[in-house]
């Protein structure tokens, strides 16, 4: 005789949401759950997985995660519109030990009941920049058959409804670093309206590093709004209009559809091929990141470089820089040491520019240093110039090479993937706002990154 876990167990819903057929493995667990026979579905992600297959009239694929009794099931449950009626078949039927419990619902339970229900999926960094959206996310956001790229700011492609607090509740959950389920928002350039929801994604130490999370369509579309004024691009210029144009839709499409292959939307993935999918997703971010320098380049290399002189917080950005980069770090078991909270470093210059070069730097000392190692971001005052300071503990450089490493395309030889082009971006960036990068290292010792700009 075969188990759950050997054939599908199939099931029934009708419109009211009540199971009318189940085969005993599936109507066990309803009663086990505590519901009738006949009446609602008690199992709440099998009901809302049922629910969406419904609501958008097509079939829906969905690995879930139940509780049953001491223990969890993972499932993967497929549901099919029917008339009326929702078809499931379950697959899976495995046991494992239950999560201990905890104060709060963990992100990524909170993100698998979000995504269960949702039109499409989304995910963004710290700075609210969109790193993931599926297939289905960038048809529904399409404005003229130009789809979202990925790195654009969510504020960029969406116009945010205030909530019933005052405050648009994607801001407040970014403020708060936790869930949200109600904001309401407009695709700019249309009048297309759709509620977000999203989960906090934490590091190890507790610090918020991003959002995941659905969209869900609304169906009475509003007046679009006038868009809020947007800086211009950097660079204005053909060839950054071309990259974008041919490369960057492109490969976001790819990128998007690596991720929904991993997250195994559409039914279970061979572990090798999920492997294969997560390659895939790297090597075109990669690629995204490569298109950034070459506009990045071309815009440094103008003699009308735009560049703001406003008093800002060095130590501020420094620790927005080191947050940024915590997953990168984590991933091979590396600590970023960091100004202290209390600790202010006042000077002038652009916000984003100095972000930009410290993500650069810190990003350069986490892809260059050894496994478990430390990188530590201080901040101190140089005569008349305040510094950021960016050690490693990797190979450090040659004091004849110390200028080398400015250069455009150089890499002394480096064997990760790069263009050569970040530290020759970064110091042109550095000058234009009347500041510096330079060098203190010595071959075998780490190396020492200072990055000054004069005093506020």
């Amino acid at each position: 005789m075969l188990s759950p876990q050997d054939s599908p167990v199939h099931g029934r819903i009708d419109a009211a949401g009540r199971l009318i057929v189940a085969d005993p493995a599936l109507a066990d667990l309803h009663l086990r759950a505590g519901g009738q026979a006949g009446g609602a579905l008690a199992v709440p992600q099998l009901a809302t997985l049922a629910r969406l297959a419904r609501r958008l009239a097509i079939p829906v694929a969905r690995a879930v995660i139940a509780a049953d009794g001491e223990e969890d099931l993972d499932l993967w449950v497929r549901a099919r519109p029917e008339g009326d009626e929702v078809a499931l078949a379950i697959v899976g039927w495995k046991h494992r030990r239950a999560a201990p419990p905890i104060d709060a619902p963990k992100p990524v339970r909170d993100y698998d009941f979000i995504r269960a229900d949702a039109d499409w999926t989304w995910a963004a960094d710290a700075t609210l920049r969109l790193v993931v959206l599926s297939a289905e996310g960038m048809t529904a956001l399409a404005v003229d058959g130009a789809e979202p790229v990925l790195g654009d700011a969510m504020t960029r492609v969406f116009v945010l409804e205030e909530g019933e607090e005052g405050g648009p509740p994607l801001l407040d959950a970014l403020a708060q670093a936790e869930s949200f389920e109600d904001q309401i928002v407009t695709r700019r350039g249309t009048d297309r309206r759709f509620r977000l929801a999203g989960a906090p994604l934490l590091d190890a130490f507790g610090r918020l590093t991003g959002f995941r999370g659905g969209g869900f369509a609304l169906d009475h579309p509003v007046v679009p709004a006038a868009p809020a004024p947007i800086d211009p691009p950097a660079d204005p210029t053909a060839f950054a209009r071309r990259l974008d144009s041919a490369l960057r839709t492109p490969l976001s499409r790819i990128v998007a559809t690596a991720e929904q292959i991993r997250e195994q939307d559409e039914g279970p993935v061979r572990a090798d091929y999920n492997a294969y999918a997560g390659d895939i997703a790297n090597a075109g971010r990669h690629l995204l990141g490569l298109i950034d320098d070459l506009v990045d380049l071309e815009a440094v290399e103008r003699d009308d470089l735009p560049v703001d002189a406003e008093p800002l917080d060095l130590a501020d950005i420094a620790r927005r820089a080191a947050g940024l980069l915590a997953v990168r770090a984590d991933d091979k078991d590396m600590r970023i040491e960091q100004p202290d909270l209390a600790e202010a470093m006042p000077a002038s210059g652009d916000f984003k520019r100095a972000l930009q070069v410290l993500v650069n730097l810190i990003g350069n000392a986490v892809r260059y240093g050894p496994q478990g190692s430390t990188v530590r971001v201080s901040v101190e005052r140089r005569g008349n110039a305040r510094a950021v300071v960016v050690a490693d503990q990797g190979r450090g450089v040659a004091p004849a090479d110390a200028e080398r490493v400015f250069d455009k395309f150089e890499r002394l030889g480096a064997r990760e993937p790069g263009t050569g082009l970040g530290l020759y971006i970064s110091r042109r960036l550095a000058r234009a706002m009347h500041g510096d990068i330079t060098i203190e290292s010595a071959a075998g010792e780490g190396a020492r990154f200072v990055f000054t700009l004069p005093v506020a």
